[in-house]
């Protein structure tokens, strides 16, 4: 067997995440999903949210729907008490992931256990083919101890929520979620001071990184660049990535899915292929089909 050359890949574009707010006045960033970069097949939106003020998170996520793409939900710190119109019901505790296909429908609630500290982590949507939009809605959903941690190298630890890395023995460590639709990798690196390393990227998928911890650099020789804390590069021109720490170390997530490449039409919580299914959504929510 042959394995296939890997070129370099590099940051195609770079942009910082706006000011937003959802659900009941929750404050957060929004990276994808904004008027900078409206999505990045098959990626809808990225939010970052983190405070220590409890005002900008207590009124939380109430009752609202989904329809035709996926939302994960990946814990920092806090406690989330989610509850969905079909009986599902559950609690996101720090290093927890909900990774939720919400397929034909469901109304659901985000609230938070807590009403002081720390908040924060990340919500990513995900598209669906059509031919999955009107799925039963489902749940992956993985307590801290089920994200298995690779260490690939010295001074690098890798949360791997969906993909594979190399576990630093020789083996590969595989993350819990499974998305034939998508395949989608889902990382969360840390880097020791100064550290760099490389890993290869799903060959055809789209890729993106964002820092949150200290800052990096991205790439190799004249295409390198730096990534700043809570900026996101936009990956392309190759499969093999190389991340080098900066003096105060990094952490970042490190996300790529197969683009689906299908129309989209969006409105709201629903994520549909025509203008025609995103009306019907409206009315099987308000006719409580869902």
């Amino acid at each position: 067997m042959t394995t296939r050359p890997f070129d370099s890949a590099r940051v195609v574009r770079k942009l910082r995440g706006r000011a937003a707010s959802d659900g009941a006045g929750v404050k957060l960033t929004r990276v994808i999903g904004g008027p900078d970069l409206p999505d990045l097949d098959p990626f809808l939106l990225l939010d970052e949210f983190g405070t220590d003020r409890a005002e900008d998170y207590l009124a939380g996520f109430p009752d609202h729907p989904h329809r035709g793409f996926e939302t994960v939900t990946y814990m920092l710190d806090g406690r989330m008490r989610h509850r969905d119109n079909h009986g599902n019901e559950g609690l996101l505790v720090p290093g927890s992931v909900q990774w939720m296909t919400a397929g034909r429908g469901l109304v659901h609630s985000e609230m938070p256990e807590q009403e002081e500290g720390r908040m924060r982590g990340f919500q990513l949507w995900v598209n669906l083919p059509a031919k999955d939009k009107m799925s039963a809605p489902r749940y992956q959903e993985f307590a801290p101890d089920r994200i298995p941690l690779g260490r690939p190298a010295d001074g690098v630890e890798v949360r791997v929520v969906a993909g594979e890395v190399a576990s630093g023995d020789g083996g590969r460590v595989r993350g819990p979620i499974d998305q034939p639709a998508t395949s989608p990798l889902y990382l969360d690196i840390t880097l020791a001071p100064g550290v760099a390393w490389e890993h290869a990227l799903p060959e055809g998928h789209n890729a993106f990184a964002y820092a949150f911890e200290g800052d990096a650099v991205l790439g190799s020789g004249e295409d390198a660049r730096a990534l700043s804390s809570q900026e996101l590069a936009i990956l392309g021109g190759g499969d093999m990535l190389r991340i080098e720490a900066g003096a105060a170390g990094a952490r970042l997530l490190l996300v790529a899915g197969r683009p689906l490449r299908e129309p989209v039409v969006r409105h709201g919580p629903f994520v549909m292929n025509t203008k025609q299914e995103i009306m019907q959504a409206f009315v099987d929510f308000q006719e409580g089909r869902f």
